[in-house]
């Protein structure tokens, strides 16, 4: 049966499916996937709501609360609209149909950015996989090997996983065992062609990771 916050809104409109499970994206900002999880720790469950560039696996946007309603999920967005340069058009933000994501605000949040929506199938992961890659990642490397008192201490030990280390420092098969960060460095200083316009990276694009596992 699934959890009351990821039911999705009978009398809402979902979008329609522009990924279709590929996984791809030819530059940063053309493809965000999100999802929210929970975070346990000794004050009781908390969640955690985050936004995956797929071209580089970049965490671009996050937030913790202790609900997960719409505006967690649209603190997760700012996040990401603030720190990434968001072009009217070009970049499609996709997640699972869950009410907080097929609500008025946050429909009308990506509206006023020019950001396409996109929703997969309900209950399927594979629809959302690299979210539930980042997911397995995170629980593996820093959840399931620590126990926080209070949600404070959680949510500053998250901060320091994400931006302190997975963007930064962890290195990734998929990107040619380059963090996100390195990763995204060399595409913006890859060489230019003959007619003014940079080359495309030789490397091929990031492949559809498998749905568990840490990577």
């Amino acid at each position: 049966m699934a959890h009351p916050s990821t039911r999705s809104n009978p009398k809402a409109t979902p979008a329609p499916d522009l990924v279709n499970r590929q996984f791809t994206a030819a530059a940063p900002n053309r493809l965000w996937v999100a999802d929210a999880t929970r975070i346990p720790c000794g004050e009781g469950v908390f969640w955690l709501a985050a936004v995956r560039d797929v071209f580089s696996n970049r965490i671009v946007g996050w937030r913790c609360s202790d609900r997960c309603d719409t505006d967690l999920i649209l603190g997760a967005l700012e996040y990401g609209i603030w720190s990434r340069d968001v072009r009217d058009g070009q970049l499609i933000h996709h997640s699972d149909r869950g009410s907080n994501y097929t609500s008025f605000r946050f429909a009308q949040r990506l509206a006023d950015n020019g950001i396409l929506p996109s929703m997969g199938s309900v209950g399927d992961s594979f629809d959302n996989a690299l979210m539930e890659n980042f997911w397995s990642t995170l629980k593996i490397e820093l959840v399931y090997r620590n126990s926080w008192r209070t949600r404070d201490e959680a949510e500053n030990a998250i901060f320091s996983y994400i931006d302190g280390w997975y963007n930064t420092r962890r290195i990734q098969k998929d990107l040619g065992w380059r963090s996100p960060d390195e990763y995204e460095a060399a595409w913006h200083t890859r060489p230019q062609g003959p007619d003014g316009h940079q080359a495309q990276q030789d490397e091929a694009t990031i492949v559809q990771p498998e749905p568990t596992g840490a990577r």
